[in-house]
């Protein structure tokens, strides 16, 4: 019986997780790309996903554009892409002490000793842009007046605002404190859906150039809700967009585990 249960969600879960399909979207003269630009492959981040798997998953789940952010390397994200799947921008985590920083559409690594002005620095004369990743009270001592103007985003939200409610404020109001992109990631490292938070990128081409000028640009728009967060002539497009998949149902995970369970310890 528990192998047929076990057999009968992972059939069901095979038929029930189509990718998603969506047509091109043009909103305001602009192409919108939903992208999560904080994503964790194998090895060099703790994670379960390889990059190639990753850029397959992405599409799955509605994505257009995903960044590869492993800690401290930026290796990973040039071995995404190969089999197709969504588009792939490389970058790194600069996993720091005092703060952690998304260096995108990076090429050599950033060392998490430097301050957070530093590491923004050496993102720009790469050509890249610079994210505030999940940046709680903790983080905020690393960023002063000065060193907040040089981001291009910041992450208003993340998962870990579903963990702890008071992180929501505390994002919005790192996110208050200068212009910068509105940004939704996932800090993808294996759990969870990739694109549980995202962010809609209005761009003028699809590519990597072109999201990494969006995102400069400030147009991104990330959706909580009823809530919107980003260019204000840009958030009133918020009603149609078209949101993130749906989480699958929770009654075939109960029934994985507990047939899973009874095949390992059953019989003791």
């Amino acid at each position: 019986m528990a192998w047929a249960a076990l057999a009968a969600v992972v059939l069901y879960g095979t038929i029930a997780d189509r990718p998603v399909m969506r047509p091109p979207l043009m909103l305001g003269g602009y192409r919108v790309l939903a992208g999560d630009f904080h994503v964790h492959p194998l090895p060099f981040s703790a994670s379960t996903l390889a990059p190639w798997d990753l850029a397959l998953e992405a599409t799955r789940q509605g994505l257009d554009v995903i960044a590869m952010t492993p800690h401290n390397t930026v290796v990973m994200g040039r071995a995404a892409g190969w089999v197709g799947g969504a588009m792939v921008i490389p970058g790194e985590e600069v996993h720091g002490p005092h703060f952690h920083l998304i260096a995108l559409g990076t090429r050599e690594t950033i060392s998490w000793r430097l301050s957070a002005g530093e590491a923004i620095d050496a993102a720009h004369r790469q050509g890249g842009v610079a994210i505030a990743a999940h940046p709680t009270r903790s983080a905020w001592p690393a960023y002063d007046e000065a060193t907040r103007r040089k981001l291009d985003g910041s992450e208003v939200r993340q998962p870990i605002v579903f963990s702890w409610p008071y992180t929501a404020a505390e994002l919005e109001a790192f996110y208050a404190l200068a212009p910068t992109a509105a940004i939704g990631s996932s800090d993808h490292h294996g759990v969870g859906p990739l694109g549980l938070c995202r962010t809609y990128v209005f761009v003028r081409e699809a590519s990597v150039a072109g999201v990494l000028e969006a995102i400069r640009a400030h147009r991104t728009v990330v959706v909580d809700g009823a809530r919107a967060f980003g260019d204000a002539d840009l958030v009133g497009f918020a009603g149609e967009l078209p949101g993130a998949p749906e989480r699958p149902s929770r009654w075939g995970v109960v029934v994985g585990l507990a047939a899973m369970a009874w095949l390992v310890w059953g019989k003791e």
